[in-house]
């Protein structure tokens, strides 16, 4: 009867009398055997998930870290109390990619209310993001938010890193992009989040992108910018901006740049030449 006392007083909170059921349905939605998955949790007895299995013992604490250290796919509510789906919640769908072929997958987060979270990708993270955008477990990872405006559709959130969106959107600013499910209806003018393996990227697309289109050309809003070229095959996801978060508050209006142009145009000069050639001394930039 001691025993039995302190083995209670060991069970943790939250673990109801199935878990071993669960567990052991873990394993064989995921093809293993009991014995394989005492391998891969690196215990040397292996007895010690054969007692959880067959009801024998409710798992420890420890053994509970290490199911979901080893299987994250897999809800901790369902796991511990047998609440929702086994996996955790998240959708893919297949969508068109930019060469218009349908194998690639996006890949979301979803809130308790059944709707996508809004995951922000900050500037420290995009180096991870080009290579695990779709990665179940990394997306869990990232900060997410509910934004005014934002509450439907499938949203994420990139910090911006660089000036080579100025004037329009600055360093550090958070833009708020939907998912474009299919690249041949962009809407021509528009700014675009480009993820590709080795980047994120902030630019403006002008262009149409169809099935045989091989190359786009990337322009920023900073005039000191030249325009990018890329390989349409090189790109993964594509986000069309459709809003943005900034902590900069625009100062009382500065006349000193009209009244420079009037004295450019008093002079006999062209506003439109003389812009040419600053953007013929640009130079190229290819960060978000």
């Amino acid at each position: 009867m001691e025993a039995t006392e302190n083995q209670k007083k060991k069970v943790p909170a939250g673990v109801d009398g199935d878990t071993g059921g669960r567990i052991k349905q873990l394993f064989e939605h995921h093809g293993i055997t009991t014995y394989e998955a005492n391998q891969r949790m690196g215990y040397s007895r292996t007895s010690k998930l054969y007692k959880v299995l067959s009801g024998d013992v409710r798992p420890s604490y420890e053994t509970l870290v290490d199911i979901l250290s080893e299987f994250p796919d897999v809800s901790p509510d369902w796991l511990l109390m047998g609440k929702g789906e086994m996996q955790r919640p998240q959708v893919a769908k297949p969508a068109v990619g930019p060469t218009g072929d349908s194998t690639q997958v996006l890949t979301l987060t979803m809130g308790l209310d059944g709707e996508p979270n809004v995951e922000l990708v900050p500037i420290l993270a995009q180096a991870g993001y080009s290579l695990q955008h779709n990665e179940a477990v990394y997306l869990e990872e990232l900060p997410k938010y509910r934004i005014p405006g934002f509450e439907r559709g499938v949203i994420r959130a990139f910090e911006v890193a660089g000036d080579s969106m100025e004037p329009t959107i600055r360093h550090a600013d958070v833009v708020l992009a939907s998912w474009v499910e299919n690249p041949r209806l962009l809407e021509l003018g528009e700014v675009y989040v480009v993820v590709t393996d080795e980047s994120v990227m902030l630019k403006r697309i002008k262009q149409r992108m169809t099935s045989g289109t091989k190359e786009v050309l990337l322009f920023s809003d900073n005039p000191h910018r030249k325009p990018y070229d890329m390989d349409v095959a090189d790109i993964r996801q594509l986000w069309r901006v459709r809003g943005y978060v900034s902590r900069y508050v625009p100062s009382a209006p500065d006349l000193t740049i009209e009244r420079l142009w009037d004295v450019i145009e008093a002079l006999g000069f062209d506003r439109n030449e003389v812009r040419r050639h600053l953007d013929e001394d640009a130079t190229s930039d290819a960060t978000l």
